[in-house]
């Protein structure tokens, strides 16, 4: 029985190619005095892990060339050598891009199966689900009954924001990048608008889909659309910065123009802020039993793409840059 790794090549340059990565097999640990071997089931990829390919300082260290990438995962254990969790055990926590792997529990938490399936864990129970409500009650400050909008609206994160929104009684709008994902965010998780943005005017298409204006704007796009969410800005509204992926695979020299029009954001009194979720623990806990009382009442739809393989996981992790996902893109390594 092998050890299946995929090793960071090289840095990219711009986009991510397959050639930055390098599938590496290996032994299989075995787990020292206070420690567990984890069988990898789930494991996540997300827009965030483009930075740390970068040798650059950032609030999470680069990945090292040479070293297995990390990721999110839902693993089980397999085998204890008086480690924190017993045989037997599901556990959530940043893992390897690996089949196995050894830990001693750090920073790893228990997850149960019987509450959600385990791929929940890595998405809408999970860091996504987590930066949604931080961004929303912790950043934004959303209150019910206002006009929110949201960029990558079918994303991992994007379609619990509009889902959080639906619950408050907010107006809730949206941009995807297709005809198949905005029709999911109106047919299936119930927003009041939303557009194509490869194929419409985005500044037409963002006042259309908001006609009162936008009190909470969650960001994870940038680019044209913040330009035009920033426009249909009201009074005292808030702009909760997430991501900006339309910039994570530019170079120094190609890098975007930032917005043109940042005035709009003294005149109107506005507050944007960036964060990170990992800063908001008590939310993060509080997300926990929020979100899964919300699924259990039928208040909550996820959608996911699962990749199979961690030979797939490169692939993967591609896609979600290109935004050829649907959902929360996660790989599935083994059975539960």
């Amino acid at each position: 029985m092998s050890n299946k790794q995929i090793l960071l090549a090289s840095r990219p340059n711009g986009w991510v190619e397959p050639g930055n990565f390098k599938l590496h097999e290996t032994d299989v640990p075995e787990p020292a005095k206070g420690e567990m071997l984890l069988q990898t089931v789930y494991m996540s990829v997300d827009p965030y892990m483009r930075g740390r390919m970068n040798d650059a300082k950032s609030y999470v260290p680069p990945f090292q060339i040479g070293e297995p990438l990390q990721a999110g995962v839902v693993a089980k254990v397999i085998k204890s050598n008086g480690g924190k969790f017993p045989e037997g055990a599901y556990v959530t926590g940043m893992g390897l891009w690996a089949n196995y792997m050894t830990t001693n529990g750090a920073g790893f938490q228990p997850v149960d199966p019987k509450l959600a399936p385990l791929s929940y864990y890595l998405g809408i129970l999970g860091m996504p689900g987590m930066t949604a409500y931080v961004g929303l009650k912790g950043v934004a400050g959303l209150k019910e009954g206002e006009q929110l909008f949201v960029s990558a609206a079918s994303g991992a994160v994007g379609q619990v924001v509009g889902q959080i929104g639906k619950n408050m009684g907010c107006h809730v709008a949206g941009s995807a990048g297709s005809d198949d994902k905005v029709a999911y965010l109106k047919d299936d998780l119930g927003f009041d608008a939303a557009f194509n943005y490869k194929t419409e005017d985005v500044h037409k298409a963002v006042r259309a889909a908001n006609p009162d204006g936008i009190d909470v704007y969650f960001e994870n796009v940038g680019g044209p659309i913040l330009e035009a969410a920033i426009n249909n800005l009201n009074f005292n509204s808030r702009v909760a910065l997430c991501g900006l992926i339309s910039a994570y695979n530019s170079t120094l020299d190609d890098m975007p123009a930032g917005p043109r029009n940042l005035f709009v954001l003294v005149g109107r009194s506005v507050k944007m802020q960036g964060f990170i979720v990992s800063n908001y623990p008590e939310l993060c806990k509080e997300w926990i039993g929020v979100g899964a009382g919300w699924l259990k009442e039928g208040k909550l739809k996820y959608r996911e793409s699962v990749a199979e393989g961690i030979e797939n996981a490169p692939q993967a992790f591609i896609d979600v840059l290109k935004g050829n996902n649907f959902g929360k893109q996660v790989v599935k390594l083994s059975d539960a």
